[in-house]
């Protein structure tokens, strides 16, 4: 097959780089950051009190930063604990601020700490960022006229209302979120047999992977946190579990190239409708079909609804949580070597800050903490955006002290800032840039008071910032433009193979049929990790860029083997044999061999394929496969692989 070019020309990777998320706008998520954050200065406002307003409003911005959509449960321990991490490092910076060696050596052991908390997991991450964001802020609020009691008073309020606000909507809408991840099962479901043409086909099974996942994931994660009155949870897990069948015979009727009837489709819609509404489901259309595929996800329709109890699973204690995270810890070099570049980095802006006579300069670290988050995706990209939306930032809100608004004014400002923030958040980094910048020079205009020279000097501290980490976080740091997408291809390789291995053999009990189903999920979450990881390093002219775009006919390769096999999978459980083990065998050596081959920098070898009509398709998906890695143009910019004449 044929593949694209291996060096990746400057305006492309920089049209990824400003490409925004395709996901719906969180209006509900940026109208309670404008209630958050602009209520406070309001307030103050109303009672002569500006400056502690905007202390007020400062604490409201962890749960801003923290905020994601989920199951309110899994939120409140999410904004709990980013909440507790913000108030905790405030305090510690603003005790330790009026010091110089204090500060930095707070400053740099904060850092390090914050980096190894954040292998515990997404919301320990989290945590630890706030921990070492609001450490630093804190940090440079010594100088205030306020009694440091009575600022961390009110920061400590401000984070409590961020918190009241954004779980404000649990009494009346407990288990919303869980439902509409349901539903967008169904709608996505339903987009994808409406698609037209193949691409928009192959973009509408990628949202539903994604769709299926995050279904799962908010399910499982408020179930763990129930302790028996989870009937609702139950039903909504047992209805998405018996969805499974009909998502499968939709990818295997998809990837045959068959055509859903208009009332598959219609039923996919009421689905989830029916779901949103907590109304009864309804009935399953009921048809003959000549096509085997159609008629598979007929009969698989027919499973939806039907209680089936699911085990549930274990929630760890803390105990458990804790040695998982020091096995973490203890098992390779990464997390610590990702922990050293952090440290590194923020005491060489810690450095500069001092020798530089620049008035508030905590932002340079500030800066450097951010972009160097150990898990946040691209080094480059995130310094290259948080550079370009610091500039927008700062012209808005030079622009804003120029004009001199005051007053409700000055309260509608700090709102929309808020909400672009939201929404930045999940559309694009430099988005969420653009807006945090103006809304915290707001925030220090009325505490501390600000003019256009400090202005300006927080475009100085940032471009600092991002200097230090593009050159000894980036380019200087050993590794860090290497190359990274070939490894995880030869991961969610060996993934794949485990679903061929359980997926083609017969299933004969309800554990066979969920181990299949789990080894789907995980093998299609694998691809769509794959494929995150893929956009996140496309956007960097380094090697480790070019070398992304040039896996990038693999991975599209592998999606169609797993399709392939999901396609068999269904024939199989709609009453087909199983194909011969001998032949499931060589498929699973096969892509062994491609994952080996790509961890060990290799050439591929002839593996022998299965010539059975019904493994056909997965055959010749494979075959794609193997031409994919060993594609001419991927030799100069991965390793040498050869063609076998």
């Amino acid at each position: 097959m044929s593949s694209p070019r291996a060096d990746l020309p400057a305006p492309r990777w920089l049209v990824h780089l400003l490409r925004t998320t395709p996901t719906p706008i969180p209006w509900t998520r940026a109208i309670r950051a404008a209630i958050a954050l602009a209520t406070p200065i309001a307030v103050g406002y109303l009672l002569g009190e500006l400056q502690l307003g905007a202390l007020v409003s400062a604490g409201a911005l962890p749960t801003l930063i923290a905020d994601v959509g989920g199951p309110y449960r899994y939120r409140a321990h999410r904004l709990g604990w980013a909440v507790l991490a913000a108030v905790a490092g405030f305090a510690l910076g603003l005790v330790t601020g009026g010091n110089l060696a204090w500060s930095i050596s707070t400053v740099v052991a904060v850092a390090a700490v914050s980096a190894l908390i954040s292998a515990a997991g997404s919301n320990a991450s989290v945590a630890a960022l706030q921990l070492f964001v609001f450490t630093v802020l804190g940090t440079g609020q010594h100088s205030l006229s306020v009694a440091a009691g009575t600022v961390l008073a009110c920061f400590a309020c401000g984070a409590v209302w961020g918190l009241v606000v954004a779980l404000a909507g649990w009494t009346v809408h407990g288990t919303s979120p869980e439902r509409q991840a349901v539903a967008h099962v169904y709608i996505e479901l339903a987009a994808m047999h409406s698609a037209q043409d193949d691409a928009t086909s192959l973009a509408a099974r990628q949202q539903l992977t994604a769709a299926l996942s995050t279904a799962y994931d908010r399910l499982l994660t408020a179930r763990s946190w129930l302790s028996g009155r989870d009937v609702t949870y139950r039903k909504l897990l047992n209805l998405l579990s018996a969805s499974t069948p009909a998502v499968e015979a939709s990818v295997a009727m998809v990837n045959a190239g068959a055509r859903a009837p208009r009332d598959v489709i219609e039923h996919f819609t009421a689905l989830a409708t029916a779901v949103l509404a907590d109304a009864p489901l309804p009935p399953t259309p009921r048809g003959e079909h000549p096509d085997p595929a159609v008629a598979a996800l007929y009969r698989a329709l027919a499973k939806i609804g039907i209680e089936n109890e699911r085990q549930r699973g274990h929630r760890p204690g803390p105990r458990q949580r804790v040695r998982e995270w020091f096995a973490l810890l203890s098992s390779g070099p990464l997390t610590w070597v990702a922990a050293l570049r952090l440290t590194l980095c923020v005491a060489l802006a810690e450095l500069v800050s001092v020798l530089l006579p620049i008035e508030r300069s905590y932002w340079i670290t500030l800066t450097v903490g951010i972009v160097l988050k150990p898990d946040f995706g691209s080094v480059f990209g995130r310094a290259i955006l948080r550079g370009l939306g610091t500039v927008v930032g700062v012209g808005i809100g030079a622009a804003v002290l120029g004009i001199g608004t005051e007053g409700a004014g000055l309260v509608v400002l700090v709102a929309l800032f808020a909400a672009g923030a939201a929404i930045g958040k999940v559309r694009n980094y430099g988005i969420l840039s653009a807006f945090i910048t103006p809304l915290i020079i707001v925030q220090m205009d009325l505490t501390a008071g600000s003019d256009w020279p400090l202005v300006l000097a927080r475009l100085i501290d940032t471009v600092l910032g991002c200097a230090i980490v593009l050159v000894f976080g980036y380019l200087l740091w050993p590794g860090s433009r290497q190359p990274k997408i070939g490894g995880r291809l030869a991961d969610v390789a060996d993934t794949v193979a485990e679903y061929v291995e359980y997926g083609l053999r017969p299933a004969t009990t309800a554990h066979d049929r969920t181990e299949r189903s789990k080894r789907r999920r995980r093998a299609y979450r694998g691809l769509a990790d794959l494929r995150t990881a893929f956009q996140q390093l496309v956007v960097e002219p380094s090697p480790a860029g070019r070398q992304a775009a040039a896996w990038w006919p693999a991975i599209v390769a592998l999606e169609q083997v797993t399709d392939a096999v999901t396609a068999v999978v269904v024939t199989i459980e709609n009453g087909a044999a199983p194909p011969a083990e001998a032949d499931a065998q060589l498929l699973t050596c096969a892509l062994g061999e491609l994952a080996a081959a790509v961890r060990e920098q290799r050439d591929l070898e002839d593996a022998d394929l299965p010539e059975s009509a019904e493994l056909a398709g997965v055959a010749d998906q494979l075959e794609n496969a193997f031409d994919a890695v060993r594609g001419p143009d991927l030799t100069r910019s991965r390793f040498s692989f050869r063609r076998r004449g």
